[in-house]
């Protein structure tokens, strides 16, 4: 008997189930619903609008990535969450980096733009 697991083994392993697939899109739909109801009733405004809308997308991500990427779900080594893990810190990092670069040069041209253009 060879120890190695089948194609069926490895496939229902890395596949989810039925009932994983319906609480991960029920949940998406509920938080799209609830996202989408705040603007729309307009029950909060600015930026507490913003914090929750943010809240909200940030929990339907970890939904998705959950039930629909099954992130964390693989045996060990864990190689996909790893990946996962790096490219989020890159993406942070060029995110976060194009964002101050860009506040940076504002400040700097802005008041040489003023004086430019005649406006003091």
């Amino acid at each position: 008997m060879s120890s190695e697991p089948t194609l069926k083994e490895i496939q229902k392993e890395w596949h989810g189930s039925y009932r994983a697939y319906a609480i991960g899109f029920m949940s998406s739909i509920i938080l799209t619903i609830l996202s989408f109801s705040m603007v729309l009733l307009k029950l909060l405004e600015g930026k507490a609008l913003m914090v929750v809308i943010t809240g909200l997308a940030l929990i339907q991500a970890v939904f998705q990535l959950r039930f629909f990427l099954h992130l964390g779900e693989e045996p060990k080594p864990k190689w996909e969450s790893l990946t996962f893990y790096l490219m989020l810190i890159i993406l942070l990092i060029v995110a976060i980096g194009s964002l101050w670069i860009m506040f940076d040069l504002n400040d700097r041209m802005m008041p040489a733009m003023g004086k430019e253009m005649g406006h003091d």
